[in-house]
């Protein structure tokens, strides 16, 4: 009976604890490598594994030890099969934590069915849902990316500047879209401005006419998209330029991307819209780090996903290992007060410090400053297309 137990007891263990080569931890990077957003995708898992290469390269963290990160696909839209990809690599790869996931749906469906009853770190770069906030996560998921009742506020503010007092609202019908359409309509009507129609639009369709001929109707001469890029949101715009119903488009971080401005072209100037960033030292420092490594510098969520990653390297020295727990335990003390203060291409510093029993306090390139449940407040940069471009005019 007693070695019975004790065999149960070592196979509860192994499958409780991931499994690695003695110099190798492996990190999961689950993005929508497929879907509406993948032409976004590739430049924030670069951007997260160059953090993770910084690290390896260092020769420092945790004596020395190698990060191999291991992709999967979320999808972004497909819950059922980001769960599946989320599991595999919890279970079979071992995985010590995961940089992602990506689209706000996916984000929740893993965190609530795999990644917190596994007692895994999950770091979202990019999941901007609100109710993401509600999370019964017992402390295992975290954001870089800030939440859309933040960006709703700073839309609204941003149209009310530019003069913009009606608009029609068309969104992703997913918990992404919801979130924002209803965060930017409940700021937008604070001040003083009028959403003359809320519609949701289903991704995947051939044809957006009768969407658009809905939202014309409603008598507002500007359009705010809060979708994706390489989906409905991109049908919506040009199903509207082609009719003619709208010439005027408000645009929100899903929309934001270099393959959105050459599928629509000069028709597109003029187009306003917010995506998370800024202009600090952090922020240009990491800039000029993405364009080395050929990394779209200014591309949406590429400094969280650096970020994202850089807090799960450095909350594992904390650590002292790849223990599951220890990582989640860590967390909050690498990103916050008090500590040295840790920028980005400056992990090997931190890893360091910390090895010689010191305090970090990573602010990375989005200024990385947790509150208690693991968000970030951040910071917006306003947006306009100029001459086929997205152009910065203003940090909010």
């Amino acid at each position: 009976m007693k070695k019975n137990l004790l065999v149960a007891a070592a196979f509860v263990a192994a499958i409780a604890t991931p499994a690695y080569a003695a110099d190798e931890i492996k990190i999961g990077v689950i993005l929508g490598f497929t879907g509406p957003i993948e032409s976004l995708t590739p430049d924030m898992a670069a951007s997260g594994e160059l953090a993770l290469k910084e690290a390896s390269d260092s020769g420092l963290f945790l004596g020395g030890k190698k990060i191999k990160p291991v992709r999967k696909d979320s999808t972004c839209i497909d819950a059922a099969a980001a769960t599946a990809n989320a599991e595999n690599l919890i279970t079979a790869e071992g995985v010590a934590a995961i940089f992602g996931a990506d689209c706000s749906g996916v984000t929740g469906a893993i965190a609530n069915n795999v990644a917190v009853p596994n007692g895994v770190v999950m770091v979202s770069p990019s999941a901007t849902s609100p109710g993401l906030s509600a999370l019964k996560d017992k402390g295992y998921f975290f954001r870089t990316a800030p939440s859309d009742a933040r960006q709703g506020e700073v839309l609204a503010s941003v149209l009310k500047s530019r003069g913009i007092k009606d608009v029609a609202v068309t969104f992703t019908n997913n918990d992404y879209g919801k979130g924002l359409a209803t965060s930017f309509e409940n700021a937008f009507k604070a001040v003083g401005g009028k959403v003359t129609i809320s519609a949701a639009h289903e991704d995947g369709k051939a044809d957006y006419s009768a969407e658009v001929g809905a939202l014309s109707a409603a008598g507002s001469k500007h359009l705010a998209v809060f979708g994706y890029l390489d989906q409905g949101g991109k049908g919506i715009i040009q199903a509207s330029i082609d009719s003619g119903a709208f010439s005027s488009f408000v645009l929100a971080d899903g929309m934001i991307g270099e393959s959105l401005t050459k599928a629509i072209g000069k028709d597109l100037n003029g187009a306003v819209g917010t995506v998370p960033g800024g202009k600090s030292a952090g922020a240009q420092t990491y800039s000029a780090m993405a364009a080395k490594a050929g990394i779209k510098k200014d591309g949406p969520y590429v400094g969280e996903s650096y970020d994202s990653a850089a807090l799960l390297v450095l909350a594992m020295q904390a650590a002292g290992s790849a223990d599951r727990a220890s990582i989640q335990a860590n967390m909050m003390k690498v990103a916050n007060a008090p500590g040295t203060k840790i920028g980005p291409g400056e992990i090997a510093k931190g890893l360091k410090i910390i090895a010689s029993g010191g305090d970090v306090d990573y602010v990375g390139a989005t200024n990385v400053e947790f509150n208690p449940i693991g968000e970030v407040l951040g910071s917006f940069k306003e947006l306009e297309v100029r001459n086929g471009k997205f152009e910065t005019v203003k940090v909010h």
